[in-house]
């Protein structure tokens, strides 16, 4: 017998997904090591981490609703909310010369 998929649900975007990344949410080098964390769609944790420093995550958005109202990560919520995206390329690494 088949075995029923789980739904994933991203809990910033709020998006079905097929897989979701632990997001800590005061950073680890930030002290959070071991506090609160959620669950988000690999789109909107890379996000996450290219719009606000450790810091600025630990200190002003530290829980989902904080995140959610966030001015920075309007136009992001609102356009991610209608796409089936399931990654976005990681634009952290080394730059190119």
């Amino acid at each position: 017998m088949a075995r029923k998929q789980e739904t994933l649900v991203c809990e910033l975007c709020e998006r079905e997904v097929l897989s979701l990344s632990r997001h800590h949410l005061v950073p680890r080098e930030e002290g959070g090591r071991y506090g609160a964390v959620a669950d988000l769609c690999q789109p909107c944790h890379s996000t996450l981490h290219l719009t606000f420093d450790n810091k600025e995550l630990a200190l002003l958005y530290n829980s989902i609703p904080a995140l959610k109202q966030a001015e920075p990560l309007q136009k992001y919520l609102n356009w991610v909310r209608s796409k089936r995206i399931e990654k976005l390329s990681n634009r952290r690494g080394k730059k190119r010369r």
